[in-house]
């Protein structure tokens, strides 16, 4: 909505868009959907980036930098807040995609800035299909809308004359997703009932916990151990992703395999599949103690098929 809405007006032949090939599918494919646009890459060889990394991507025909504040596979936390101070200072729109990072760190949209930001229910608890743009509002007045239906509309007539109805109606044509919104609603009343943002403490103190005990798994690589996250990005040597998280589900271990919608993220990677594991509020050193025997058996081939 953000591409398709407002930067496919914004934005001109030759101007250039900064992500990262860290970034999920919905952050990259809206903005190869646009032609003649430029896009870019701020280097990703560390599997995290710094304030220096994307200012030595600049170029006098960057016009818009979207990145994730936290990746959905490497889990690395950007310096979010610096990158658009930075990028306001040479009239550079920022979009953040807090997917990863609203349902783990308290979000101030205020306090960074930020041009867009996006975040969706089902990565909080809530339900699938509905999710939050936030724009600043002279953004937003800009923006294009997408569906058009009941609702949006004050005023329209045989002679094509319309008149659209003010934020945030005018872009929300139709009859919305409501039991998803109260769903959504109660879903992040219920993590700020139960103050879930005390990252550092919880989260990561997790992932050292389970990092340490899975290094000495036989031919476990783990590609982020060095990053602050609450992912674990990982592979069994000979054996398929897919195999691993199969014969896992077996032992009632939910993890994820595969590309994880970071296509891009394999050329960096140098391997086109993976296992992630994602830390959550609920998880328990029990939880990581279960993975590590399930991953210390030797014949986990066999008992997968």
């Amino acid at each position: 909505m953000i591409v398709d809405c407002f930067f496919k007006y914004y934005l001109k032949s030759g101007d250039e868009v900064l992500i990262t090939k860290g970034e999920h599918a919905s952050n990259v494919l809206p903005w190869f959907n646009l032609k003649d646009i430029n896009v870019k890459y701020i280097d990703y060889s560390k599997y995290y980036i710094t304030l220096d990394d994307v200012i030595k991507s600049i170029t006098p025909n960057t016009k818009v930098i979207s990145i994730a504040h936290i990746t959905n596979v490497m889990g690395d936390i950007r310096p979010i807040k610096e990158i658009i101070e930075y990028a306001h200072s040479k009239g550079i729109l920022v979009v953040v995609d807090g997917a990863q990072s609203v349902p783990h760190i308290k979000t101030d949209v205020i306090d960074l800035d930020a041009d867009f930001l996006v975040f969706c229910a089902h990565k909080m608890c809530g339900p699938s299909g509905v999710g939050v743009l936030y724009a600043k509002k002279e953004l937003l007045e800009k923006m294009v809308p997408q569906n058009y239906g009941g609702g949006m509309s004050a005023i329209f007539n045989s002679n094509k004359d319309v008149e659209y109805r003010k934020l945030p109606h005018r872009l929300e044509g139709g009859t919305p997703n409501i039991e998803g919104v109260i769903g959504f609603g109660a879903a992040i009343d219920y993590l700020n009932n139960i103050c879930i943002y005390n990252y550092e403490n919880n989260i990561l103190s997790l992932r050292e916990y389970a990092i340490n005990k899975m290094k000495p798994i036989k031919d476990i690589e783990i590609y982020n151990s060095n990053i602050k996250s609450h992912t674990i990005v990982f592979n069994i040597k000979s054996i398929f992703s897919q195999d691993v998280a199969v014969y896992l589900n077996k032992k009632n271990i939910c993890v994820r395999a595969g590309d994880h919608c970071a296509k891009l993220l394999q050329e960096d990677l140098k391997v086109s599949s993976t296992c992630r594991i994602s830390l959550y509020f609920y998880n328990t050193k029990e939880d990581i103690d279960k993975l590590v025997l399930a991953l210390s058996e030797s014949n986990i081939l066999e008992k997968s098929l």
